[in-house]
């Protein structure tokens, strides 16, 4: 890893959409332990250390450094992993990268999203002073409140602590020097970047107002409250946080029911949501992320195409009921009743003339029901 880089962590498929988490002053990348590998099923997720924490170098920055500084770290990292265009999520200072990326950057932010975090951090005095006693002292007696200033009584992170303890002092209070310099108030209308803010109803350093605060000001932004949750929230909360970040960033369960309800048809799917329960729930939004969201939107193969495949694996399977769906998909997507009739002559070869039998029944009680619908 050269020193001229930040230090990170990568995970997910090279070919997916990219996605850069930013961590907390004080902590290191670990600090989305809880959270990154579930977004990397969607992402390609990158997390990141500030200078002088975890593994990256302290001399990265120096007195005086600014937030816009750690934003052009960022960018560098992103350019040295050939990434143009990204989603970006961060905690506290993380957050306040995102949203100096999103201000200078707004070509390469595809999507924010800012987790306990402020546009401003009550003015310089407290961080000035900060950064003249860890300068002077070291890090180990803040590190002593770290818990009360990261999480609810009783809950704490040994890693995360650690972290902390270790963290070098010049490079710390380098940070501390940018997080008294901040303050983007004034810009956060030039913000065009789809924005979720996301807050810890229990934070004593960034309460809710501070995120509230950003989301009447950035056009379009959405702002979730955790209840229970302190400052570090990814930590303490991370299902909480993993909910409302991919509600953000995984634009396939919109796409996704999109192209089911393209393929199926608004009544198929009105009917189903309709069925829906709480039992049901995470499997019908499954379905719409996964299988609509993803599989039915790769342009590799086409929707003609789909459907063939789709309804050879349901005749080999035996899935009569979900065929006579895949039937009607089918002619939605340009198939002929000839076309359906070969493919289910080719099942015949390969999966079974009796399960062909069934199939060219259920075909045909489709088509009829089609045709008189057409007639009627």
């Amino acid at each position: 890893m050269t020193e001229k880089l930040l230090n990170h962590h990568a995970e997910g498929p090279v070919s997916a959409p990219p996605l850069l988490l930013g961590p907390s002053l004080g902590t290191s990348y670990a600090l989305w332990d809880k959270v990154a590998p579930e977004l990397s099923t969607t992402h390609r997720v990158v997390r990141w250390d500030l200078p002088g924490h975890g593994g990256s170098a302290a001399g990265l920055i120096g007195p005086g450094a600014t937030v816009g500084d750690l934003a052009d770290l960022v960018i560098a990292l992103a350019d040295s992993l050939g990434i143009e265009r990204f989603a970006y999520a961060g905690v506290s200072l993380g957050g306040a990268v995102g949203l100096e990326l999103a201000v200078r950057h707004p070509g390469r932010i595809s999507s924010l999203a800012v987790v306990c975090s402020s546009a401003h951090f009550n003015g310089s005095k407290a961080w000035e002073e900060r950064a003249a006693r860890v300068r002077a002292e070291g890090m180990e007696w803040l590190v002593e409140s770290a818990d009360a200033r990261w999480f609810t009584p009783g809950f704490t992170v040994p890693r995360l602590v650690r972290d902390h303890r270790d963290a070098d002092p010049a490079a710390y209070a380098a940070c501390c020097d940018a997080l008294a310099a901040f303050d983007i108030r004034d810009r956060l209308a030039e913000i065009s970047a789809p924005t979720l803010l996301v807050a810890g109803r229990e934070d004593p350093a960034t309460p809710p107002a501070h995120l509230r605060e950003i989301a009447d000001a950035v056009p379009g932004a959405a702002l979730v409250e955790l209840p229970g949750a302190s400052h570090l929230a990814p930590a303490q909360c991370p299902e909480a946080v993993l909910t409302a970040l991919r509600a953000h960033f995984d634009g396939g369960a919109k796409r996704g029911m999109e192209v089911r309800r393209e393929v199926l048809g608004d009544t198929h799917v009105d009917r189903a949501q309709a069925r829906q329960t709480g039992f049901t729930a995470r499997f019908q939004d499954f379905i719409s992320r996964y299988a609509w969201g993803e599989i039915w939107t790769d342009p590799t193969l086409s929707r003609r195409e789909r459907s063939m495949i789709t309804l050879t694996a349901l005749v080999a399977h035996g899935h009569y009921d979900e065929l006579a769906m895949h039937v009607r998909a089918a002619r939605r997507n340009g198939l002929t009743p000839e076309e359906i009739g070969a493919v289910l002559l080719q099942t015949a070869v390969y999966c079974g003339v009796p399960a062909a039998n069934s199939a060219f029944a259920t075909a045909q009680r489709v088509l009829a029901e089609e045709t008189a619908e057409e007639e009627g």
